[in-house]
């Protein structure tokens, strides 16, 4: 057991896109070999520094340094980077809550400063990112439209309770958000895909609208024409989680906290719909990463 840090016992550990890239060693950080894959997962406390405030036996939710990941049996976590949850919170939803509403809540309310009665435009609204940026735009009292790559895939946005969803393969995406609001455009687009999608939301943002980057799981990274957010008075800002968690922990903990009460209130659920055991852990990334999969997929009985 690592010195200070809190030993748990993994019941589920959740799976992100960035994930895959990370053992590819095709993402932006890159631990050294040997390492132990997994961002985040919810289980129960087997030892605990006294300071740590945590008790044998309790439930948490926490986030895994790179390279020190969840995809095992036990992980050795930050005291900082754990959260007792709720009792009515399974480890499965403890699993899927952090990584993805995290990134959906700071690109949403940190950077892109969402209001009220404005419209969000949310993309790849099936995946974990995108799932948690329709509730979380809802409840803060957007209107939601989101894009989907299938018709399966745009009828679980909507059971989300997206206002509108588009299926991007069959529609002409900014031609049908500018109808849909009226000719003005969505004041706010949450891009997890990048390459074309990021290109077709130029074509539909807002005056003064917020495009937030989150990811690039198109495989392609878009180019900007600066004459472009220049003319139409647009902003590009990106959101990059780890960053928070490295320099604002204190702003990260207090996020964690308002996502814990919007559970409480039924506001936000994440959405667990693909389980896999954790042998099965190289064939659950090449689903998520092949975009086979709905809201979030976790690795079970870890």
């Amino acid at each position: 057991m690592l010195p200070g840090s809190v030993r748990i016992r993994v019941k589920a550990a959740g799976i992100n896109f960035f994930e895959g890239l990370l053992v590819q060693g095709q993402y932006q950080i890159r631990p050294d070999l040997p390492f132990t894959p997994g961002s985040e997962g919810a289980g129960v406390v087997l030892a605990s520094p006294a300071s740590a405030g945590f008790r044998r036996g309790q439930r948490v939710a926490f986030l895994a340094d790179y390279g020190r990941g969840t995809y095992a049996e036990t992980a050795d976590i930050r005291p900082a980077a754990a959260v007792a949850i709720p009792e009515a919170m399974s480890s499965e939803e403890g699993s899927a809550l952090l990584t993805t509403y995290l990134t959906a809540h700071f690109g949403l309310h940190r950077r892109a400063m969402l209001q009220r009665g404005e419209t969000l435009l949310v993309h790849a609204g099936a995946g974990g990112v995108g799932s948690a940026a329709i509730q979380l735009g809802k409840a803060a009292g957007a209107t939601v439209i989101a894009t989907a790559g299938s018709d399966e895939k745009v009828e679980f946005c909507l059971s989300l309770g997206a206002d509108a969803a588009l299926n991007y393969r069959q529609q002409d995406l900014a031609a049908r958000v500018r109808e849909l609001t009226g000719g003005r455009g969505a004041d706010v687009i949450l891009d997890p895909v990048g390459g074309e999608v990021f290109e077709r939301s130029t074509k539909c943002i807002a005056f003064e609208g917020r495009i937030v980057v989150v990811g690039f799981t198109s495989g392609r990274i878009a180019e900007v024409a600066t004459n472009h957010p220049l003319m139409k008075s647009y902003s590009i800002v990106g959101v990059h989680l780890n960053l928070y968690l490295q320099r604002t922990p204190g702003l990260v903990t207090a996020v964690t906290t308002e996502l814990l009460e919007l559970y409480r209130q039924g506001a936000i659920k994440p959405q667990v719909t693909t389980r896999y055991p954790l042998i099965e852990a190289p064939h659950a990334l090449r689903a998520v990463m092949s975009g086979k999969t709905m809201g979030k997929a976790i690795l079970t009985a870890c």
